[in-house]
């Protein structure tokens, strides 16, 4: 499972222009079962994904096709965790 944190790099002032993209390219992720779950880092810092079901460089190779990360409007983080324990509520992630 995997923690992608993207905070707003020196490019944050032409994110407008590239939202659609980005929208899309979050889209995919949920579409290929890959994001659980996509918010906003507070407060207006950028936004954080968790992802699952893929190798590191597949999710490495997936942030580098966001336009976001391609045009420097973010700087991403990629955190790998491995689920040891978690609330009956979440077992799904530790599948």
């Amino acid at each position: 499972m995997f923690v992608i944190l993207l905070k707003f790099g020196a490019n944050k002032a032409i994110a407008g222009d590239f939202m659609e993209a980005h929208k899309a390219w979050i889209k995919q992720g949920f579409d290929d079962g890959v994001f659980a779950m996509v918010g906003s880092l507070k407060p207006n810092l950028g936004g954080g994904l968790l992802a699952m079901g893929e190798s590191r460089e597949e999710i490495e190779a997936r942030v580098q096709a966001d336009p976001f990360v391609a045009e420097g409007i973010v700087e991403a983080e990629i955190l790998e965790i491995d689920p040891a324990r978690a609330d009956d509520r979440l077992a799904f992630l530790a599948a």
